[in-house]
């Protein structure tokens, strides 16, 4: 009896398998390496729906005293969810361009709502030449959290094609600064291009715009002040470590989704050029200087990850700590454990959370829950709350 419990306990965490996807063969990622003992014991998850009947929300944050606030990337809406109700904010909708993989994406709350009602989002726009662009905006919520007021533009001008590609990706860090994930629109020479804003990591004042005073070229001129990393693909998640370390997800071609810990002024590596090559490395480490790799990367096929954040709290056991990504193909939540310095240590992926088709945001609550988006289009999609037991 002991030996069929021990072989069912060892199926439950054995990594997941990505999913087959075409494109030429590459190296694979190498396995994370398997522990032979746990230290905490594996919660049990519970999953509930909180709201239904969505079109691709797109992130999802907890404002305080436990409402809801969310983005639809196409509807181009934001909506609060209290007391049971979800209710649409007033917020000017027609502004936001909508095409492909841009809309109204990335949602932030400001640590400080309490007093200033304050939230950041990021969403496609239309520029004075008839043309359209990527950009960051402040906005006021009043206090019934039923209409919603621009402050300002707070930084702009990333660059867009077809929409695919538009990132985008907010996070207030531990230190007050705005750090924002930009897509490179699907251009080749835009990721190791230091004064354009696509396929980086920037960093700004989330109060007046300005670029954050540490970054590496906050001294020079023009755009590349923002930059605080660069050589990126397409950035979906940005997370911040109990320790005070940065993180990014980000997708990969037909290979190498990536998770990167963010090193001020580090080269990421991606140069889809000429023209947009997606045959590549997702980290080239052929390009002048030095370029950071990846502290976990999905091999071939790519699993579509996007956004995520790390865990918090002793009730998620051997979880706790861990960075919980959303997967998009592969229809799955992944757990990755990485120890102190950021080697990963135990990939995990509970069969509990793959039966909601693509899954696109995991955002934590008040009290350290999971908050869960799915990514399937047609008003199938869900907000979840995923709790430990």
């Amino acid at each position: 009896m002991r030996s069929v419990l021990l072989a069912v306990v060892l199926v439950l965490l054995a990594p997941a398998t990505p999913v087959a996807a075409a494109g030429p063969p590459a190296a694979e990622a190498e396995p994370a390496p398997v522990e032979r003992a746990e230290r905490k014991p594996l919660p049990k998850l519970k999953v509930t729906t909180v709201v239904r009947h969505l079109d691709h929300p797109w992130d999802v944050k907890t404002l305080p005293g436990g409402a809801l606030i969310f983005t639809q990337r196409d509807r181009a809406t934001l909506s609060v969810f209290k007391r049971g109700k979800v209710r649409r904010v007033a917020f000017p909708r027609r502004s936001v361009w909508v095409s492909g993989e841009t809309g109204l994406l990335g949602l932030e709350v400001d640590p400080d709502f309490r007093t200033n009602h304050r939230i950041y989002v990021c969403q496609g726009g239309f520029t004075g030449n008839g043309g359209h662009d990527v950009h960051v905006t402040a906005w006021t919520l009043d206090k019934r959290l039923r209409k919603a007021r621009m402050d300002k533009v707070l930084v702009g001008g990333f660059p867009t094609s077809s929409g695919r590609h538009g990132g985008c990706r907010l996070l207030v860090t531990s230190d007050g600064s705005l750090l924002v994930g930009t897509g490179d629109a699907a251009q080749g020479t835009n990721p190791e291009d230091l004064d354009s804003l696509g396929g980086k990591t920037l960093r700004l004042d989330r109060f007046t715009g300005a670029p954050w005073p540490e970054n590496p070229f906050a001294a020079e001129s023009g755009p590349r002040r923002y930059v605080h990393t660069y050589g990126h693909r397409n950035v979906q998640g940005v997370a911040e470590r109990a320790d005070g370390t940065l993180w990014s997800i980000e997708q990969g071609t037909f290979r190498d989704d990536e998770v990167n810990l963010l090193v001020n002024g580090g080269d990421y590596g991606y140069n889809p050029v000429p023209g947009y090559n997606e045959s590549v490395p997702m980290t080239d480490q052929s390009l002048p200087g030095k370029q950071v790799r990846a502290r976990w990367r999905s091999g071939n096929p790519t699993l579509a990850t996007s956004g995520g954040g790390f865990v918090d709290g002793a009730k998620w056991g051997a979880l706790d700590g861990a960075l919980a990504v959303a997967c998009l193909k592969a229809s799955r939540v992944l757990f990755l454990t990485f120890d102190d310095p950021g080697k990963l240590k135990r990939v995990r992926a509970p069969r509990v959370l793959r039966h909601y088709g693509r899954i696109r945001q995991v955002t934590s609550a008040e009290n350290g829950d999971l908050l869960v988006t799915t990514d399937n289009g047609g008003r199938r999609d869900v907000i979840l709350r995923v709790s430990p037991r």
